[in-house]
């Protein structure tokens, strides 16, 4: 079974994500063949660099995060020329891994961890979507607790996405993580019970 994991920003999808590996499930991570195909000699970084200059590397051949980070999250349309060249790639390479699970693990559950799925309109390639869900009100908590941001700053991140309760709205699988981890831990477990799969 092949699913893709997302919610929204402080929701807790990363504990989600490690709490289904843990029970077996193979995990692929967006967030990581993101920074994959951005390694030196990557085809992609090689395409990056022909947009957007040898400014955006090290000394040392790798990808200046913060270099880059300043082009495109300040200029919507070099965002988009950036993620014209990554994304591909990454679903390319997203899809090539679930593929071989699958294949090789038919009796597995393939986890596709990707924090902007719906926004990226990739939810038609998975047997179910799962959400990991807090209110609003718990993602601005957490933010400001997590990571010392003012109410401002927390809530310019959670704006940026997609609204939460319409990810909720069109998941198949919805894990509240509002309460206790107890009770997240919970929800999980009898979704893998239901598919059979613990």
């Amino acid at each position: 079974m092949n699913i893709g994991l997302t919610g929204g920003i402080a929701t807790g999808k990363s504990s989600v994500s490690a709490l289904l590996a843990s029970k077996g499930a193979l995990l692929i991570d967006a967030d990581v063949i993101a920074r994959e195909v951005m390694m030196p000699g990557h085809p992609v970084l090689a395409a990056a660099v022909k947009r957007f200059g040898q400014a955006i590397l090290n000394e040392d051949g790798t990808l200046d995060r913060k270099k880059l980070g300043s082009i495109v999250f300040q200029n919507p349309d070099e965002r988009k020329a950036l993620e014209a060249i990554t994304h591909p790639a990454i679903r390319q390479e997203m899809r090539e891994r679930a593929a071989a699970y699958e294949k090789a693990y038919p009796d597995k559950l393939v986890v596709s961890d990707i924090p902007l799925l719906f926004e990226s309109g990739l939810e038609k390639g998975f047997d179910e979507v799962m959400v990991v869900y807090v209110p609003r009100s718990v993602q601005r908590e957490r933010l400001i607790k997590r990571d010392g941001m003012t109410e401002e700053e927390a809530e310019a991140r959670i704006n940026a996405q997609m609204d939460i309760e319409h990810k909720k709205q069109r998941a198949d699988v919805v894990i509240d993580n509002s309460g206790l981890w107890s009770d997240t831990e919970q929800q999980v477990i009898s979704f893998l019970h239901r598919k059979g799969l613990i």
